[in-house]
């Protein structure tokens, strides 16, 4: 099928969702319209109010199909992605953010709602291998009197990262830190004085097949060893040692790795409540842990699985 020569956005979208669809993108429709929307410049509902496409714009549209077409993300196309309610600006260079990582996010907020009960002072959140900044940015949003730091080591996912934060104007409330998440020197102040810690990190195995879209993500934000667990085997003991008693901990894993990661942060002896969350397809997706007591009797303690389907 090829692109019409003229005529109105609809037909275009109409034949851009066929396009899409033949080379086996998912949510093809879905796509289309939001293609066609950005490159006229229009919302995707008023996509039906436009009854003529100039040949520049339906060039523009074809072009960008095309792109799609070989599996170069939307959202490097568009140079946005929607996470919580948020619109963000991603493109090369950073890990586009998922959907099933909201759910991380409404923990970390469930969570904090908690803390306000009995926190005698301001929450403070850190976010770990904050990338575009999407879980930082989502709790900052949701949790107006919560302090943020998002820490991230790459310049080029900074500067998204940066970009993120002076647009949404959550620039008062979210610190920015470049440093290591392993670098224990860098991070442990932060730590002390967290109430929750939330991370992303890289964890797909790296012998793993991903789709071609992963691909296009900094491989560094990704993979991480073998079995997905290098930086989480890592970053384990450095929160056991540096985070306050009754630090919430959540961390994002390998649909494989729930177990591993439990493991990880139970071994440390540092952990009470150590339990996997399910995502909306019943697939493991995080794990949190509270950090335990000395003497406390559920110090070590993993407590299984618990779904979060909020």
């Amino acid at each position: 099928m090829t692109a019409p020569e003229g005529g109105s956005a609809d037909a275009l979208r109409r034949w851009a969702a066929v396009r899409l669809a033949e080379a086996g993108i998912d949510s093809a429709g879905a796509e289309a319209a939001e293609l066609v929307a950005q490159m006229l410049g229009v919302d995707p509902g008023r996509l039906l109010l436009v009854d003529e496409v100039p040949a520049e714009m339906r060039s523009r549209v074809v072009a960008a199909v095309e792109q799609r077409c070989s599996r170069v993300p939307l959202q490097h196309i568009t140079s946005r992605a929607f996470f919580a309610g948020l619109e963000l600006t991603v493109g090369p260079g950073v890990f586009i953010p998922r959907p099933e990582t909201e759910l991380l996010a409404e923990c970390a907020l469930a969570r904090i709602a908690e803390l306000r009960e009995s926190a005698g002072d301001p929450i403070r959140v850190v976010d770990l291998c904050s990338g575009s900044g999407a879980l930082a940015l989502a709790i900052s949003a949701g949790a107006p009197d919560a302090t943020v730091t998002a820490v991230e080591r790459s310049e080029r996912a900074l500067s998204y990262l940066r970009r993120n934060l002076e647009a949404t104007g959550l620039t008062e409330r979210v610190a920015v830190v470049r440093a290591d998440v392993t670098d224990v020197a860098a991070v442990a102040p932060l730590l002390a004085s967290a109430h929750v810690v939330v991370s992303n990190p890289p964890y797909v195995p790296s012998g793993a097949e991903v789709s071609p879209e992963v691909a296009h993500d900094p491989p560094e934000a990704v993979f991480s060893g073998d079995c997905g667990m290098d930086l989480i085997d890592q970053l384990a003991p450095i929160l056991a040692s540096a985070l306050r008693v009754g630090a919430f901990v959540a961390v994002e894993h390998d649909d494989t790795t729930a177990d591993l990661v439990r493991d990880a942060l139970t071994a440390t002896g540092g952990f009470a409540a150590v339990r996997t969350h399910d995502d909306l397809a019943g697939r493991p997706r995080f794990v949190t842990a509270v950090r335990a007591a000395v003497g406390d009797p559920a110090r070590s303690g993993a407590d299984g699985v618990e779904g979060w389907n909020t």
